[in-house]
């Protein structure tokens, strides 16, 4: 077999890394490593001309591959380790290709691993690498089956096929029956680890959530959204506590809210990212939502883990009272402590218990002494002893949210006050692109519920008592310049913040028409259409109906511009073959303009007027398309009417 051009050797590693390049950030550093190193070698083998390397030294090769992913991952099944090798297998795959098959082999490897980028992530960034490591591999495609050409030609050349895909792929985008669920999951993903917060809260288990910059969840109101004092957003809640962890307590599922909603309502449209849990994260308290469900700790829950983008319709009324009527159970779990632990935070609740005429006030004496100890909020606080509690409240005296609510829990509990732990977030920012409110995970918070008689379960945040401006302005508000903060979370820099707006928006409209596009959509575009309501069958058969309207205007599309191009020779033919009758023929290896110049000298009388012609035929042959409308209607009329003399 001819071995490749070292143009098509250039096509094929240029599509190789460009389809290897996002995988990177997936990959093992080894991999990604032993990658690199293949491609450069490869193409040193093709800009020097040298022998490609021995089966042997390949065999080694593929066994070092082989072994530094079972290292690694200690197995082959699943997302992570196949993909490593088969991104270790398609750079071997490289250095072993001198054929057209081989190498038409490897472009197809290529765009099955450009397909396994959506496995991690389906954002524009994500979909906008894949298409150019398409645009790469069909490029590829063209330079082995053509001649050698310059980069830009070739490369407008994938580009025009790449687009006339695009109106197919778009009738199976929006036609292909849906499936509830990510399109892009494995059943592996469910049990792959996601950021954001968990169901156990230790010292320091906010703080390191809060160092992050992604995005938990983006809510769009219908009207101006809650002040920032009432932008709770609820998670778990956390009634047990060992000492060192808190965990949540017994809850039963209702299928629709046991309290009587009251007070202004807020409705909204929440977007949650994938989190692999079963709670939610809505804002007290929400209303009634199909196919949801709700806790006895006022939580909302989906009935199947979070493993993909969901969106919710949903109405808070946070003004709701909840708890009157508690269940005497949950009250007395709510006042367990460990013994043997945080001697001093007791005594602490022993003396507010004292020193308060009525239940009422002892969580406002708590805030008071939290206030007067001149607690700091910090992300990172000084080490903690056995009883952490003890030693934030008079000892080290700093902290994170998770410290404060813990501390006031645990005081509380110590005065015979029923209370427990919220975890969620707070706040969130106002993209004045397109008016989302943006909550991320540095915006994760916890704070405390007391419950009390006379007004059931109340929500207090003693981290606002030293930190106010966390409540209002955000973490990157609460604490001081040289905190290490998220890039994308710090004030100071508003370009960055204006650039960050703009991307998040442009985000958002990318996960609602794009990857929200689920069967409930499917189903309104296809009655908007005037199908009605369609099963999937029928939606198979609109879909075959809308390939096959495109691929015929597609058809017709190539056959008009062959037409074109026929039309022009046939009316070049037709002076050839006049020429030729009048003992004149065009030998087969002269162009038009070789044919005139040689007639002019040999037979001027019968050569007159075809140089003109000779040249629109040129011109309009093989030059840019489309041709002029005025130089083909001269060239046709002049061929028509040319007679040789």
């Amino acid at each position: 077999m001819p071995s490749l051009r070292r143009d098509q050797v250039g096509w094929l590693l240029a599509g190789a890394a460009l389809t290897l390049a996002p995988h990177a950030g997936h990959l093992p550093p080894a991999i990604s490593a032993l990658c690199a190193l293949l491609l450069v070698w490869r193409g040193l083998i093709a800009q020097r001309g040298s022998r490609l390397p021995p089966r042997t030294l390949l065999v080694v090769l593929a066994a070092g591959v082989v072994g530094s992913v079972l290292l690694e991952f200690h197995h082959f099944f699943g997302k992570e380790p196949g993909i490593a090798l088969l991104a270790g297998l398609l750079s071997l795959k490289l250095l072993e290709t001198d054929s057209l098959r081989d190498a038409r082999a490897a472009v197809l490897l290529s765009l099955f691993m450009q397909l396994g980028q959506f496995l991690y992530q389906q954002d524009m960034a994500i979909a906008a690498l894949a298409l150019l490591g398409t645009l790469a591999s069909i490029g590829t495609l063209l330079a082995l089956q053509g001649r050698a050409e310059a980069v830009a030609p070739r490369a407008l050349a994938a580009l025009r096929l790449l687009l006339q895909a695009l109106p197919l792929m778009l009738v199976l985008f929006l036609l292909f029956p849906r499936v509830q669920g990510p399109l892009w999951g494995l059943p592996a993903d469910a049990y792959s680890a996601v950021s954001g917060l968990s169901d156990n809260m230790a010292p320091g288990d906010i703080a390191r959530v809060s160092e992050s910059a992604e995005i938990a969840f983006r809510a769009a109101f219908e009207g101006d959204p809650p002040p920032p004092a009432e932008r709770y957003w609820r998670g778990p809640v956390l009634t047990r506590f060992d000492g060192r962890t808190w965990r949540p307590g017994p809850s039963r599922r209702h299928g629709q809210p046991f309290y009587r909603s009251s007070g202004p309502a807020y409705p909204y449209t929440l977007t949650l990212e994938p989190h692999n849990q079963h709670w939610l994260l809505a804002l007290d308290f929400p209303g009634p939502a199909a196919g949801l469900a709700y806790g006895d700790d006022f939580r909302l829950l989906s009935r199947e883990p979070v493993r993909s983008r969901l969106r919710l319709e949903l109405v808070a009324h946070p003004a709701t009272p909840v708890g009157l009527d508690e269940n005497p159970r949950t009250l007395q779990e709510a006042l367990k402590l460990p013994p043997g632990f945080n001697p001093r935070t007791r005594a602490l609740g022993e003396q507010l218990r004292a020193a308060a005429g009525r239940a009422d006030d002892i969580p406002a004496l708590a805030i008071r002494h939290f206030r007067d100890s001149r607690l700091a909020y910090t992300l990172t606080p000084a080490p903690l002893g056995r009883d952490d509690v003890d030693s934030f409240l008079f000892d080290t005296r700093q902290g994170f949210c998770e410290h404060f609510a813990a501390a006031f829990v645990v005081t509380m509990r110590a005065a015979g006050v029923p209370a427990r732990v919220v975890t969620g977030y707070q706040g969130g920012e106002i993209n004045p692109v397109d008016r989302t409110l943006v909550v991320r995970q540095s915006d994760a918070h916890a704070w405390a519920e007391v419950w009390l008689e006379t007004r059931g379960w109340l929500r207090v945040d003693p981290t606002a008592a030293s930190a106010p401006r966390r409540i209002d302005g955000g973490l990157a508000a609460a604490l001081p310049g040289s905190a290490r903060l998220p890039l994308l979370a710090r004030s100071d820099l508003p370009w960055l913040r204006a650039l960050r707006d703009r991307m998040d928006a442009v985000n958002n409209r990318w996960n609602q028409w794009v990857l929200g596009y689920n069967p409930a959509r499917q189903r309104e575009l296809v009655a908007s259409l005037g199908f009605g309501d369609t099963g999937w069958q029928s939606l198979i058969a609109l879909m075959a109906g809308g390939c096959a309207v495109v691929m015929g205007g597609l058809t017709l599309w190539a056959l008009r511009r062959v037409s074109a191009t026929d039309a022009i020779d046939r009316s070049w033919s037709r002076v050839c073959r006049r020429l030729a009758a009048a003992g004149h023929p065009r030998q087969a290896w002269e162009g038009p303009s070789n044919y005139a110049s040689r007639l002019a000298r040999e037979a001027p009388e019968a050569a007159a007027g075809l140089a003109p012609i000779a040249a629109d035929y040129a011109r309009l042959r093989y030059g840019p398309a489309p041709a002029d409308a005025a130089l083909l209607k001269r060239f046709h009329h002049s061929s028509r009417k040319f007679r040789p003399r």
